[in-house]
């Protein structure tokens, strides 16, 4: 894992302010299945004994927040057709209303799903269920940060989902366990092109877990949203897999990571480490969210590292500034784990591209828009 602390002293002061967006994103390997679950809702099924527990999840701001007041977590597996997904949300009050095909189901308690196959943070999916098992699925082709307009007329075809209450639905006179669902999310529905994308042995994708919760009264024996002072409905909670940092789950970058494995055994399976490659990307994310307050400010990019105060980086070895296609390059070599890595930055007053590479030659690059592409060497 690459945590803040492994970077040189002065160097950390290129991460103030963005410490929150710096946590390891968690990790879960996801093992491959010889028999389908029946997705029913019942995760006590022998077939979901073969997959682990997440850890519980928790509050989308990380440890800024307390913990959730109540318990969720999750398990994957897959065959070479469909993702497989149970989870557990302990519940005393389960309740739903909303019944229509992409109703918006968050203004329900709910169950949320991202998924990001390709690792750009673009062209990626969501998926939310809520206890009535009403679907609400989007395709982005980019986040809404980067003025990404969601698709929702887009579906999920062949997508399988079931709810099991642990309890009474919509009955604030007893008090329940929770309730838990099942999902076969098909890869040919995921996937771009004409060809659907199977994961492999070792395979990466990104993906997390949300759970929206309102906090509720019940009056007159039914339930309603607590309200403020001034009758709005109170915010509601949002508890997660892996803490995004900020409340926004549109942040793809800071999606947990999942490993897929052909193997069908907990048995001796430790989570792969990472690649190379995620601990370069992010100082390209460190110069995105930079340049992006930068913008904010001057309504152009920064041409310089130092304009985006990240010079004081105590391992760059070099800095200079060259014009490459007309626009002003700024360049930068430094040790990452002693590999000499060098990042060029090409800025205009609309768009910026920034590259790094290391010792493998494989060229990284960011933009304006948080597009992660590897650009050859």
């Amino acid at each position: 894992m690459f945590l803040l602390g492994a970077l040189p002293c002065k160097a950390q002061s290129a991460f103030s302010a963005y410490e929150q967006l710096f946590t390891p994103p968690r990790q879960y390997l996801t093992f491959y299945t010889n028999e389908a679950p029946e997705i029913d809702g019942n995760i006590e099924a022998s077939v979901w004994q073969q997959a682990a527990w997440s850890e519980v999840f928790t509050d989308i701001e990380g440890d800024l927040k307390a913990a959730p007041t109540y318990s969720t977590r999750m398990k994957i597996l897959w065959d070479d057709h469909y993702l497989y997904i149970a989870a557990e949300l302990e519940e005393p009050h389960v309740w739903a209303r909303l019944t229509e095909h992409d109703d918006v189901i968050y203004h329900d308690n709910d169950f949320e799903v991202f998924i990001d196959p390709e690792n750009t943070t673009h062209q990626y999916y969501e998926i939310e269920v809520n206890a009535l098992n009403t679907l609400f699925d989007l395709f982005l082709p980019k986040p809404y940060r980067n003025n990404g307009r969601a698709m929702i007329h887009w579906n999920l075809h062949d997508f399988r989902s079931a709810i099991q209450v642990q309890g009474t639905l919509n009955d604030p006179g007893d008090k329940d366990k929770g309730w838990t669902i099942e999902m076969a999310i098909p890869f040919r529905s995921i996937s771009m092109g004409n060809e659907p994308k199977i994961p492999e042995e070792g395979s990466l994708w990104r993906i997390n877990f949300s759970r929206v919760q309102w906090e509720m009264d019940i009056k007159k024996g039914k339930y309603v949203k607590s309200k403020d002072e001034k009758g709005k409905p109170l915010p509601e909670k949002n508890w997660v897999w892996s803490p995004q940092g900020l409340v926004n789950m549109h942040y793809p970058e800071r999606w947990g990571y999942l490993h897929f494995t052909r193997q069908t055994s907990l048995q001796g399976s430790p989570v792969p480490e990472l690649p190379y490659a995620e601990k370069q990307k992010r100082y390209l994310w460190l110069i995105y969210y930079k340049q992006q307050a930068y913008h904010r400010t001057h309504d152009r990019y920064a041409v310089s590292f130092d304009q985006l105060g990240i010079n004081e980086w105590n391992n760059i070895r070099s800095q200079h500034k060259v014009v490459s296609k007309g626009y002003p390059c700024a360049e930068a070599s430094f040790l990452l784990e002693n590999q000499t890595n060098k990042i060029t930055m090409e800025a205009g007053t609309y768009q910026f591209k920034a590259i790094i590479q290391g010792d493998d030659q494989l060229n990284w690059s960011i933009n304006q828009e948080g597009l992660i592409e590897l650009t050859g060497k």
